[in-house]
């Protein structure tokens, strides 16, 4: 599985500040509960990324990811009642706009859920 060994670190460390924590904070107290477990650990996260989309070699949009990780791994936090369609879709379009292939959307939610996206390179069409 791609960068198997880096998501399981991730998957690791939402466990632990989720049993820590547990559900019902903002996403933002999860946030950076998990970009500290994250960074414990040895992995090198950037909270915030902006990512920029482009339409016919133009700039159209931002988006800001949650979490980067190791330049491999987009991380998509959300502290909701449970996942809907438009999570995972918003989690596709950041990895359409990058190089990166794989996400995770974790939810910290009154369960732990976990999804695991790729988007392959080549799909990609980054004017």
């Amino acid at each position: 599985m791609l960068h198997e060994a880096i998501t399981n670190k991730i998957i690791r460390g939402f466990y632990n500040v989720y049993n820590t924590l547990g559900f019902g904070f903002l996403e933002k107290v999860y946030e950076r509960a998990l970009f500290h477990e994250l960074t414990s650990m040895g992995l090198r996260v950037e909270k915030q990324k902006p990512i920029k989309v482009k339409y016919k070699g133009n700039e159209v949009g931002d988006y800001f990811a949650d979490l980067i990780v190791e330049d491999s791994v987009i991380v998509e936090l959300k502290a909701a009642e449970g996942l809907v369609e438009e999570h995972e879709l918003q989690l596709i379009n950041y990895l359409k706009a990058t190089n990166i292939e794989v996400g995770l959307l974790l939810n910290f939610g009154r369960s732990a859920t976990i999804k695991r996206k790729i988007f392959n390179n080549e799909l990609k069409n980054n004017p």
